[in-house]
């Protein structure tokens, strides 16, 4: 059986990270995800999460460096797995072309965040590389 891979993108600016608010499916509209998508066939990962980024965010695959993997994989069904990667925004600025909202959130607020539950899997992962710093 092909497990499909969904990559995550932990966009980090200064000591934040880019968090965005679904739109869609109706059970998760409202909550905060870190942006991403589907990984196609024959794609990298790192390649799909900057496409996924730039479609997501609009703006350019090339404004994006997708760095280390970000904590563990998270199975979101037998056969979808979701997968992290920071990334650093190089230059532009994201608007919410996919989502309803953007926002940027320190580490100390990322408890409070609505988040969707398989991003919350990776709240101590995400808080140790905002508290890290640049």
């Amino acid at each position: 059986m092909v497990t499909q891979i969904v990559v995550a993108g932990a966009v980090i600016r200064d000591s934040t990270v880019l968090v965005a608010q679904r739109a869609r499916p109706p059970e998760l509209a409202g909550r905060w995800e870190l942006p991403g998508g589907k990984v196609a066939p024959g794609e990298n990962e790192r390649d799909a999460l900057a496409r996924e980024l730039a479609e997501e965010l609009g703006i350019e695959a090339g404004d994006v460096a997708v760095g280390e993997r970000l904590g563990a994989d998270v199975a979101l069904n037998e056969t979808t797995t979701l997968r992290a990667y920071r990334v650093r925004l190089i230059r532009g600025e994201p608007h919410p072309h996919d989502h309803r909202a953007l926002r940027w959130v320190k580490a100390a607020a990322l408890p409070d965040v609505d988040w969707v539950p398989a991003d919350r899997a990776w709240l101590p992962d995400l808080t140790a590389v905002l508290l890290m710093g640049p």
